[in-house]
């Protein structure tokens, strides 16, 4: 009765309301997510070679050049980027600590990967999408687990 792993009986015990905040959670993470992805790469670019260019963006996410200046202007409206004619793309104070949070997140959930006994390459590439939905109380057992 007790057994974590009976779906059927976990099904039927969870409440309307837990329904709600659990797909609630995941449709704000999606929502999150792209720009979170953006603001990591552009920030890795930069790291990398003093800049981020809409074209170097748009070959590392794989996505075509408009996808990219639609994303671009999002984040310029929010406040995370600086776009800057014939200099490339920068990110702003608010930007830069999205992506320093992103990339924290993503190297504790690659790092827990690990230490379970996950390939590394295989937890580089789970990291990726399990970073974005991991609430904070998640994360921070995550990072007991690694140092207990």
């Amino acid at each position: 009765m007790n057994d974590p792993l009976n779906h059927d009986e976990r099904a039927s015990l969870i409440s309307p309301e837990s329904h709600v905040e659990g797909f609630r959670k995941a449709r704000d993470a999606r929502r999150t997510e792209l720009i979170e992805d953006y603001v990591e790469l552009i920030s890795d670019l930069i790291t990398d070679g003093g800049e981020a260019r809409q074209t170097d963006i748009a070959r590392r996410l794989g996505v075509a050049q408009p996808t990219v200046a639609k994303m671009l202007k999002r984040l310029d409206d929010e406040g995370l980027i600086i776009k800057r004619p014939y200099r490339g793309i920068f990110l702003t104070d608010k930007g830069k600590a999205l992506a320093d949070a992103s990339r924290e997140r993503h190297q504790i959930v690659e790092a827990f990967l690990i230490k379970l006994g996950i390939n590394p390459e295989t937890a580089r590439v789970d990291a990726e999408g399990i970073e974005h939905h991991v609430s904070a109380e998640t994360l921070a057992a995550f990072e007991r687990f690694l140092k207990g």
